[in-house]
C-alpha cells in the first residue's frame, strides 16, 4: 500500500512525497483511515515505527477547514518532554507545508510571555507538556473550550515521569464531546485505566508485541569486569565499529558531563543533553547533533522516547537502563524507517541482574560480544592512616586535670568563737550568738 491509498489530501501526499516517504508504516496504515473516520484510537506500537505521522497527517487535513480563535486552540497533544512536543511540531512542519495551519509550542524552559503572544493571535494545533500546560491555564491565558482532538503521545512515558494526576485534570477541562488518540509503548495497567476512561468505543491498533525490540536493530552485551573498564571498552567498540552518530545513555546525570569529556580527551566530537540543562542549551545541543556538528549525543533517558535523528547508526548504553522498558526505548533510537542499526550495552557483574529482567521483557537472549578486557583492575591503594593529634598519655592528663578541676579539695575552716558558720558576714545579731 501506498499514501495516495490512504485517503489524504493532495497538499499532504506531495509533502509527504518531497520527505521521501512512499509506504506507510504499518501503525500508519491502521490510524489513518480510523483517525480519518473521526474514531478514538489507541495505538500500541513499538517506538520508531511512525506513531507521530500517523497521527499528524490525517489531523491537517481535518483541521484544514476551520479557523482558530484567539487563546483557544482547535486540538491538543501532549507530550511528556519537551524534545518530543518539538519534534511533533516539526512534523506538522514537514507535513502541512501547504496548508496554511497555525501551531504553538508551549513547554517548560522557555519564554511564556512569547507563548502567550502566540496563543493570542488563535492557533490551530497546541503541543503541550502538561506542566506548562496547566500553568498557562491556571493564568488565564488559555482556553480549552474549543479541542476538538485530543491526542496524548508516549502515555506510558507520562506515566514514569509522574504526569497521570496533571493528566488526569487536563482531560477533566476539555469538552467531553471530541476525538481523542491515544498512543503508547507498552500497556501496563495504569495506562489501561486510563484508555478506558479517556476513549470512547476506540479502534484498537496493535503492529507489535508489547516491549518488543525492532528486527531491524543487532544487539550485544559487553561484558566489562569493572566499571573503571568502560572507558577502555567504549574506545574499543567505537575503533572497530564504523559509527556515523550515535546516542550514548547514561543512568545517572551526573556521569554524562564525565563520558562527554572522555570522548573529547580521545578527540571525538561529542555533545551532553539531560534534563537539568537550559532549554536552549538542549535544543543547541540536539540541532547541532542532528547537523552532524557532533558525532557523540551523550545523553539522559530523556532523549529515549519520541527523538528522531535521520539513519542514527548505533546506540551505546554506557550503563544498564534501572527499568527495562527503558532499554526498549534507548535502542529504539536506531534501525528506524527501515534502516538498520546496531545497540551495544557495556554491562558489568553487578548488572547481571537488570540484564535478566531486560532479556525477560524482550523475550529472548542479547548476543554476548566479548571484547578481551582481561580481569578487573586492582582496588586502588588505601592511605596510611596519619597519627592522632592528641597521644594517649596526654589525654589521660587532660582527664585527670579535668576531674581534678570538677573535685576540687577545699580546706575546712577552724572551729573558734570568731568563726563564721553564718551567712551574715562578721555583724552577726547578738541574738544569734550563743
Amino acid at each position: 500500500m501506498e499514501f495516495k491509498d490512504l485517503g489524504l489530501s493532495e497538499p499532504v501526499l506531495r509533502a509527504i512525497e518531497e520527505s521521501g516517504y512512499k509506504n506507510p508504516t504499518p501503525i500508519q496504515e491502521q490510524a489513518i483511515p480510523a483517525i480519518q473516520m473521526c474514531r478514538d484510537v489507541l495505538g500500541l506500537a513499538q517506538t520508531g515505527t511512525g506513531k507521530t505521522g500517523a497521527f499528524t497527517m490525517p489531523m491537517i487535513d481535518i483541521l484544514a477547514g476551520g479557523r482558530a480563535k484567539a487563546r483557544m486552540p482547535r486540538s491538543l497533544i501532549l507530550s511528556p518532554t519537551r524534545e518530543l512536543a518539538m519534534q511533533t511540531a516539526d512534523n506538522f512542519d514537514k507535513y502541512g507545508k501547504y496548508h496554511p495551519l497555525t501551531k504553538a509550542l508551549i513547554v517548560g524552559g522557555t519564554s511564556m510571555d512569547e507563548q502567550i503572544t502566540n496563543l493570542d493571535r488563535g492557533v490551530d494545533v497546541l503541543i503541550a507538556t502538561p506542566g506548562r500546560l496547566l500553568d498557562l491555564f491556571g493564568r488565564g491565558k488559555i482556553l480549552l473550550a474549543d479541542i476538538k482532538i485530543l491526542v496524548i503521545d508516549e502515555a506510558d512515558r507520562m506515566m514514569d515521569m509522574g504526569f497521570i494526576p496533571d493528566l488526569e485534570k487536563i482531560v477533566s477541562i476539555l469538552p467531553p464531546i471530541r476525538q481523542t488518540l491515544f498512543f503508547s509503548a507498552t500497556m501496563p495497567p495504569e495506562i489501561k485505566r486510563l484508555a478506558d476512561k479517556f476513549l470512547s468505543n476506540p479502534k484498537t491498533i496493535s503492529v507489535s508485541a508489547p516491549s518488543s525490540t525492532s528486527a531491524n536493530v543487532e544487539q550485544y552485551v559487553v561484558p566489562v569486569p569493572h566499571f573503571r573498564q568502560k572507558q577502555s571498552a567504549f574506545f574499543k567498540l567505537f575503533e572497530q565499529e564504523e559509527v556515523k552518530n550515535a546516542f550514548v545513555f547514561c543512568n545517572r546525570k551526573r556521569d554524562i558531563e564525565d563520558v562527554r569529556k572522555f570522548m573529547k580527551s580521545k578527540g571525538i566530537k561529542a555533545a551532553a543533553l539531560h534534563g537539568d540543562m537550559e532549554q536552549s542549551e538542549r535544543t543547541e545541543a540536539l540541532t547541532a547533533f542532528k547537523a552532524g556538528e557532533s558525532q557523540i549525543l551523550v545523553c539522559s533517558d530523556v532523549a529515549a522516547r519520541g527523538l528522531d535523528v535521520q539513519a542514527m547508526s548505533h546506540v551505546f548504553n554506557w550503563d544498564v537502563p534501572f527499568h527495562p522498558e527503558d532499554y526498549v526505548h534507548r535502542i529504539g533510537r536506531t534501525g528506524r524507517a527501515g534502516l538498520t542499526g546496531r545497540a551495544f550495552t557495556l554491562c558489568t557483574p553487578m548488572d547481571d541482574k537488570a540484564l535478566r529482567l531486560i532479556e525477560k521483557l524482550i523475550g529472548k537472549k542479547i548476543e554476548v560480544l566479548e571484547l578481551g578486557l582481561g580481569k578487573a583492575p586492582p582496588p586502588p591503594p588505601e592511605k596510611p592512616r596519619s597519627e592522632p593529634v592528641v597521644r594517649q598519655k596526654e589525654r589521660h592528663h587532660n582527664r585527670h586535670q579535668k576531674q581534678d578541676h570538677r573535685h576540687r579539695h577545699v580546706e575546712p575552716i577552724e572551729s573558734g568563737e570568731e568563726s563564721n558558720t553564718g551567712s551574715f558576714g562578721d555583724d552577726i545579731p547578738s541574738f544569734l550568738r550563743r
